[in-house]
């Protein structure tokens, strides 16, 4: 653990690094947009126990701003929201903000509000630890608002043996996850689904100088491939343990994780094919001997997409997800199962093997003003399903209209199942400046 004076030294040679290069970023080229957008989405389940009959109901503005030189460039990202899910709430959020600059040593260094993103897959994540917004995604958001910003310092080092770049998070983002108000979810301590009462909030990580996320990949480009490596130190970015069980002080929170893993993508007969693994270390319950901390798993999954036709272009995608010490998982899970109190809901038995199979498929239709696009994900393990689907139209390059939704269906304990009564659609327009 860094003392006082360790961390006063390493901000004072990032600030030595950093600072002669200020003087770089001048306003040779500013670039102002942005868009203005109305979203309304109707659920589609009269006994849905959230409180509402829609899941959105907003008025956006996003205003973006850019300036760049040579060597440097900032950016900034800022929505205003009329948010009329439940009152006429307004709000703002900075999604982007920060300074980018660009060193004679072959470093770059991004430093601010911004979103983070790597690995290979399409809408699945292993080594792409960095927070999710879920709650955007289910209810009909731009595909944007999926990544969820993060205050964040980012070092790239290019040379020609690869690229090396370190992400350093000094506060834990976790998921955003459904709570019970816009979009209901499985409880597995009462096994229903339920809305807002039905929701404990968890305990995030205290906001200290050991509690910050540690982020690293290796990227080299061979031939027609590029191969990653990665690694992460933090937390779950869902709160997988549970803290006192079945006592008055019972709390969710985030445990400490660890992920390593490995990337490849590149061209293959005509389309792009990736691999990517990793192995999920769950540091506070690494003998899988807690059934209230999640276990340690090692994930896989690879992909290939190819245009299959005039402007249609398809995907596919397997991921299977393999619990690590189940034998140990089913004996904590046995003790809790004994301990609990006569007619109480006994919570699902995970299996040992998950197996997930995705597909995305796009079509361009009028001369490319008129997109269909179909997203599907069925796990043959869980035997529940997840199909999303938009049309989008382009009046003009500046305006455009979509209409999509999303359907789940499966068992209340299942990844996709547990949203079954949130199935929505949504119309979206949105004018671009």
């Amino acid at each position: 653990m860094m003392n006082r004076y360790t961390r006063f030294l390493l901000v004072a040679l990032v600030a030595a690094m950093i600072l002669p290069m200020a003087g770089s970023l001048r306003a040779d080229d500013v670039q102002l947009g942005g868009f203005v957008e109305g979203l309304w989405g109707a659920g589609l389940n009269d006994n849905n126990p959230v409180n509402r009959d829609y899941p959105a109901a907003e008025t956006r503005l996003q205003l973006r701003f850019e300036s760049y030189s040579d060597r440097a460039e900032a950016f900034a990202r800022v929505d205003f929201v009329q948010d009329g899910f439940d009152s006429a709430n307004y709000d703002w959020q900075i999604r982007e903000a920060y300074v980018k600059f660009r060193t004679p040593i072959n470093i770059d260094f991004k430093i601010g509000r911004q979103i983070l993103t790597w690995g290979t897959g399409d809408l699945i994540f292993i080594n792409d630890v960095f927070a999710k917004d879920y709650v955007s995604f289910f209810v009909g958001r731009q595909d944007q608002y999926l990544k969820a910003p993060q205050t964040a310092f980012r070092a790239e080092w290019y040379s020609k043996y690869g690229s090396l770049s370190l992400v350093a998070v000094p506060s834990f983002e976790p998921n955003v996850l459904p709570t019970g108000d816009r979009l209901s979810f499985y409880n597995p301590m009462s096994g229903m689904i339920v809305g807002a009462d039905g929701y404990m909030p968890p305990e995030k990580p205290a906001a200290k100088f050991e509690n910050g996320e540690l982020a690293f990949r290796y990227a080299k480009q061979i031939s027609s491939f590029k191969l990653s490596g990665y690694a992460y130190h933090g937390f779950f970015k869902e709160p997988r343990g549970v803290e006192n069980p079945g006592s008055e002080a019972m709390h969710l929170y985030y445990p400490r994780l660890n992920v390593y893993g490995a990337s490849l993508r590149g061209q293959v007969m005509g389309g792009i094919v990736w691999i990517e693994g990793g192995y999920r270390d769950s540091r506070e319950d690494q003998r899988g001997i807690n059934y209230f901390v999640e276990n340690s798993s090692s994930r896989a999954f690879a992909g290939f997409e190819q245009q299959v036709a005039t402007d249609l272009t398809g995907n596919i995608q397997f991921e299977v997800d393999v619990m690590n010490s189940y034998g140990n998982y089913e004996t904590s899970y046995n003790q809790m199962v004994a301990m609990l109190p006569a007619n109480s809901p006994i919570p699902h038995k995970a299996d040992e093997v998950r197996t997930l199979l995705m597909s995305r498929w796009t079509k361009q239709l009028l001369m490319q003003t008129l997109t269909i696009s179909l997203f599907g994900f069925y796990s043959p393990s869980d035997e529940d399903a997840y199909i999303r689907f938009s049309t989008e139209y382009k009046y003009t390059d500046e305006l455009g209209l979509v209409f999509g939704g999303n359907i789940f269906t499966g068992d209340a304990y299942t990844m996709f199942g547990q949203f079954d009564l949130d199935d929505n659609l949504y119309v979206r327009a949105n004018y671009g400046f």
